[in-house]
């Protein structure tokens, strides 16, 4: 699709960043990677985001529109002739934006805190509240996606963007933590979702392989170890 400006603001490893990826994918935006330093952030980034300093950011012709849950909308609502990304019916779309904003508040940031956690006991403890959030969200899919692949239905939707783009810094941190979070005996209709996900066209090369995603953290670990001495 030809555009007068796109560009996107951010760095490959980040999962939000990606979530914006695929979602001009799916819309056929063709865009300008812009690849920001996340230790010296620039003037870009401090300017077209000086609330949060995050990435991503995204300018459409020339105006930044900022964190990936509103890029995904404005993606959705400023293309509207390509596939939509949240879905058409009013309450099917606030559903989608209230799991939305759980997995971002709630389910991630406790994988997060299962990695930081130091012990087995600690361990232990935030990864009951893991188990408890993994069946919420199964239970979620199995309702929202109504039988069919994708909690967009027949294809890659908002909350697959949302929850997918994690997929890679998920198993980064299992293989990390000789774990398994999206279990298959525990959660088997995520678990297929996820298979389906990771292998659909408009994904695949964009969600980074966890390996290179682990080389990411560990070196991550070991400058702010360097910072700290």
């Amino acid at each position: 699709m030809t555009t007068s400006s796109v560009k996107l603001l951010g760095v490959w490893a980040s999962p939000y960043v990606n979530r914006v990826e695929i979602a001009l994918k799916i819309k056929s935006i063709e865009s300008e990677f812009i690849q920001e330093n996340m230790l010296n952030k620039s003037e870009l980034l401090l300017k077209s985001n000086p609330v949060y300093k995050k990435i991503p950011v995204l300018f459409h012709d020339e105006k930044p529109i900022c964190e990936s849950l509103v890029i995904l909308q404005h993606i959705d609502e400023a293309w509207p002739s390509g596939p939509s990304i949240l879905p058409s019916d009013p309450y099917d779309r606030a559903i989608a934006r209230f799991w939305a904003s759980y997995i971002d508040e709630k389910w991630y940031p406790l994988i997060v805190d299962f990695t930081n956690a130091e012990g087995k006991e600690a361990k232990a403890a935030v990864q009951e509240k893991m188990s408890e959030g993994n069946l919420l969200l199964e239970e979620a899919f199995i309702k929202i996606s109504k039988g069919k692949s994708f909690f967009g239905g027949d294809r890659i939707g908002y909350l697959d963007i949302v929850l997918g783009s994690l997929l890679g810094w998920v198993k980064a941190i299992e293989m990390m933590n000789e774990t398994k979070i999206l279990d298959e005996i525990k959660m088997p209709s995520l678990a297929e979702w996820d298979g389906r996900f990771c292998m659909d066209n408009v994904v695949k090369d964009i969600i980074p392989q966890p390996e290179k995603l682990v080389e990411v953290y560990r070196k991550y670990i070991n400058r702010k170890k360097a910072t700290s001495n």
